[in-house]
């Protein structure tokens, strides 16, 4: 301290401190105080240097460690927390997508796109304190049925200031909708969105169970996994195709989201729309299936299943020209609206434990032991080696021996002399096993001909269909066995292979695919079911042309000795039910064994008119007995009503 004029310090009354008091500062002394931190009479510190340093190095610390939380929290995570102040205020909104529409060829819708309230749990909007969050799950819980470990389950994982909202239950009633908005105030974090959901029709009507829900699927929420699998694009909210065509064109059928920049209160309650982006519509897809047609061969396959006592089906019709799928049935079926609107747990639970499996599309992903009906196969391949010609005969006497084997003809005695043609109009096993097998002095085609000509038609191979889940069919060969079994391969295998038995699998679509070679004239077409992709207008934006799989494999006048067979067969053979249509046709019926105490599955194949063909068709019986029974009848039946009803189409 310094001392200044008439303010003196009062130090006692010494003679010392009257010195000071009386003393005036000079120049001098203030600048040896400068110099040297003493004047003549200076008093001292009255705080340590050491303490100085300490305080001024707790106040640089301090000062640091604010401008440090201050860098982190503007800089670091200055966006993270202004976005999240902002959406206390300001949210984005995800628009989803008005869903494509899917129609027949003709132009009738199958589906269409409704609205439906959904009850969804906002996580930012939620109370922040622990016991106030678990109140009112308890209350919600037990005001609306949803179990509050369900709630929190939903809620795992999902960070507490997000203002995504998750789903909880969909297709909620409209009174349910109403109270939950009503009673907004007292559920702070619940609300009621808006969505859209697929219903799906037939005839105008909401269908109840139709063959079309095979081909078309069903489309539902998306799971956690698969939000993982489809990537950003998806939202946890979202609808996405899950079977069907519905699967397969997914990203055709989806669209994309649009985004809305809304206003919201304190509750998350929206205020106003501040900007806005429109979604995309998704792409409509025309259909290659005839409604009409697809109706009829339902309700015929399904009365001759019944009047059969039967439980199992398939019929596929198919455009032979170019691979286009007319109508395809797979019975049982099932309801796809069950799945769009939220499936209970007591319906799923009756679907999967159906044991004739109704959510299983028999049409493309049932193997079957062939019978008959792969014979032509094997004659096509025995003229095309050279092996046989059309005036080739054996004699049937009602089967062969080899040592101590015997391989019967279906006919006790057999049928006499018999070539290639009347082979295949009768189906006689004898002159199949001989081609395929050779016996006694003749040589057969043997096992890796046969296999090698199977595989031109893509047996053992799938045939690309636009649906998912598409079966591949199986073709034996001796490593297979060797491998599979420890056995070798014997004389019995290749025989049994050459009357379409043994270990042969085939498809349905397979069938329906290898006879269209046939009536075609040589050429096997990928089958198809979307011919058109369409816009929000209808307009055309991609016609899809039929592709050829395989062609110029067979010689034209082989293929056409096949053809004569096939159309003996009606006329005088094992298909001759079909005789009395009014259209000329040709096909083969087959009879397939596949359990020793259960009945054998009955399958037809043929196409129609037989000099310009215009469809083609597989009827498939499970345990149906003999092919020309059963099979034959409801292909006769849906033939008969095809040309009679769109003989002007054609």
């Amino acid at each position: 301290m310094f001392i200044r004029d008439n303010n003196p310090f009062t130090f006692g009354d010494n003679e010392k401190s009257l010195a000071v008091r009386r003393r005036e500062w000079t120049p001098d002394s203030f600048l040896n105080l400068a110099k040297t931190g003493k004047g003549e009479d200076f008093l001292g510190k009255s705080i340590d240097d050491k303490i100085l340093g300490k305080i001024f190095l707790v106040i640089a610390l301090f000062l640091f460690l604010l401008f440090s939380r201050a860098f982190y929290l503007q800089i670091i995570r200055g966006g993270e927390y202004r976005d999240f102040a902002e959406g206390n205020r300001i949210r984005i909104k995800v628009t989803p997508p008005p869903r494509g529409l899917i129609y027949d060829r003709g132009g009738e819708a199958f589906v269409k796109n409704v609205g439906s309230f959904n009850l969804v749990v906002v996580p930012s909007d939620l109370p922040k304190k622990e016991e106030d969050k678990e109140a009112l799950f308890d209350n919600f819980s037990e005001e609306y049925g949803i179990a509050k470990e369900q709630i929190k389950s939903l809620l795992e994982g999902v960070p507490s200031f997000s203002y995504q909202p998750i789903l909880l239950k969909e297709n909620i009633s409209r009174e349910e909708a109403l109270k939950i908005l009503i009673q907004s105030e007292n559920l702070p974090g619940f609300s009621v969105d808006v969505g859209i959901r697929r219903e799906y029709i037939i005839n105008g009507e909401e269908s109840s169970k139709n063959s079309l829900a095979h081909i078309i699927g069903y489309e539902g929420k998306i799971t956690r996994d698969e939000l993982a699998l489809y990537g950003d694009d998806y939202y946890l909210n979202d609808r996405l195709g899950k079977s069907g065509l519905e699967l397969s064109y997914e990203n055709l059928l989806r669209g994309q989201h649009g985004e809305k920049k809304v206003e919201v209160d304190v509750r998350g309650r929206e205020i106003k729309v501040l900007a806005e982006v429109k979604p995309e519509f998704g792409r409509n897809i025309k259909l290659s299936i005839d409604k009409e047609l697809q109706k009829k061969t339902e309700e015929l396959l399904a009365r001759y299943l019944k009047s059969n006592n039967k439980k199992r089906g398939a019929v596929i019709i198919e455009d032979p020209n170019s691979g286009e799928i007319l109508s395809m049935v797979s019975l049982p079926t099932f309801n796809n609206n069950d799945f769009s609107e939220g499936i209970s747990q007591e319906i799923y639970t009756g679907l999967i434990n159906d044991e004739s499996q109704p959510l299983f599309n028999r049409a493309i992903k049932g193997e079957y032991p062939s019978g008959s009906i792969f014979k032509p196969i094997v004659a096509l391949a025995a003229l095309e080696e050279g092996i046989i010609n059309q005036r080739t005969s054996f004699l049937s006497v009602g089967g062969i021996n080899v040592y101590q084997w015997f391989f019967p003809d279906w006919k006790a005695g057999g049928h006499g002399w018999t070539n290639v043609t009347r082979a295949l109009a009768e189906s006689i096993n004898t002159f199949f096993y001989i081609i395929g097998g050779g016996y006694k002095d003749f040589e057969g085609l043997g096992i890796y001909k046969i296999v090698e000509y199977a595989k031109k038609f893509n047996l053992g191979e799938g045939l690309g269909v636009d649906l998912p889940g598409e079966a591949f069919g199986f073709l034996p060969t001796p490593e297979w066995k060797e491998k599979a079994k420890g056995e070798e391969w014997y004389i019995g295998d290749t025989y049994h292979l050459a009357i379409g038995q043994g270990d042969i699998l085939v498809t349905p679509l397979q069938a329906v695919s290898w006879i269209s070679v046939f009536a075609n004239g040589g050429t096997l077409y990928r089958p198809y079911l979307v011919k058109e992709i369409l816009n929000e207008k209808n307009e055309v934006v991609e016609e899809v042309k039929p592709e050829i799989i395989n062609s110029n494999f067979a010689f034209p006048q082989n293929i056409d000795i096949i053809r004569s067979g096939l159309r003996q067969a009606v006329v005088s053979g094992s298909a001759k039910g079909l005789l009395d249509l009014p259209i000329t046709s040709a096909g083969k019926t087959g009879t397939a064994q596949w359990h020793s105490k259960k009945q054998p599955h009955s399958w037809f194949v043929g196409f129609a008119p037989y000099n310009n063909p215009k469809v083609a068709i597989v009827v498939l019986i499970e345990e149906g007995g003999e092919g020309s029974g059963v099979a034959l009848a409801v292909a006769h039946d849906i033939l008969g009503w095809y040309f009679g009803n769109k003989e002007k189409e054609l």
